[in-house]
């Protein structure tokens, strides 16, 4: 675990100037901090919902990757568990080439978590 002190060229809209995560996160979400920019889907981020929580998945018994800072949320007041994301194509692209399994396409929708598809 790390606190990142976040580039000045991504510290972009709600996204806080230190994230504390595990060091694996660093390089991918700097890739989808860039490609949010590049592809103008940045304004779409309207909160910024953690990264580190020690905590159970909701609803079941195991361990959530926030536990070992291994995920993050992005709009949560729209994407909540259950329901259908409302975050578009490109922005979850931004997240999925960068290494990235997004939880809107799961069984269980939960269309605000990203994460590390390879730990």
């Amino acid at each position: 675990m790390i606190l990142w002190d976040l580039p000045s060229e991504l510290e972009i809209g709600v996204i806080p100037k230190r994230i504390y995560c595990n060091k694996d996160m660093v390089g991918p979400l700097s890739n989808a901090f860039k490609k949010l920019i590049d592809t103008n889907c940045v304004d779409e981020l309207k909160t910024w919902d953690g990264c580190f929580n020690i905590r159970k998945k909701r609803g079941l018994s195991s361990m959530s990757l926030h536990s070992w800072g291994l995920a993050v949320d992005v709009n949560a007041f729209e994407n909540g568990l259950g329901q259908n994301p409302k975050l578009s194509k490109e922005f979850v692209e931004c997240f999925t080439s960068s290494g990235f399994d997004w939880g809107g396409t799961w069984k269980r929708k939960d269309g605000m978590h990203f994460q590390l598809a390879k730990i």
